[in-house]
């Protein structure tokens, strides 16, 4: 995947998910923590390097914090150095959904869960190869797991 992918994405439309979740806000609250909600219901963002899994190296994989959908593998975490837990590519195309977002007077493209919407964070055209992309993602919308994908 690289950044003409995602940008294709947020103009003709996300690969369909596997399957759907879909609960009101009275749900998700009895789910979430407050803060989770703020977050991945609310397109909140929590404060750099407060999160749970900014400086997190164990291996595993990464899921939606709200259904359980694995996104990220950590073997694709990297160090970033800007305060969230960052990645270079999902564990499959289809598990992210991408829309431009134009708040706060700048041009970037959001990432959420395909399967629920939660929001998780932003994707940007600086990271690592061989994607060159940067996954920054909330630690209050994603878990970790800890068995990792690919053995």
């Amino acid at each position: 995947m690289k950044w003409t992918d995602v940008l294709n994405f947020t103009e003709k439309g996300n690969p369909a998910p596997d399957r759907r979740i879909e609960k009101s806000d009275d749900e998700w609250l009895k789910q979430l923590t407050p803060d989770e909600f703020r977050i991945t219901r609310k397109k909140g963002t929590e404060r750099p390097f407060t999160g749970e899994y900014c400086e997190a190296h164990e291996p595993g994989l990464y899921a939606c914090r709200c259904c359980d959908t694995p996104l990220f593998d950590s073997r694709q975490k990297f160090e970033s150095g800007t305060g969230w837990p960052s990645f270079t590519e999902p564990v499959q195309e289809n598990v992210i959904k991408y829309e431009g977002d134009n708040s706060f007077g700048m041009k970037r493209v959001e990432v959420m869960c395909n399967v629920c919407d939660a929001h998780l964070g932003h994707v940007f055209p600086d990271g690592p190869p061989p994607s060159g992309l940067r996954f920054c993602i909330n630690s209050a919308a994603i878990k970790l797991s800890a068995v990792s994908k690919v053995e």
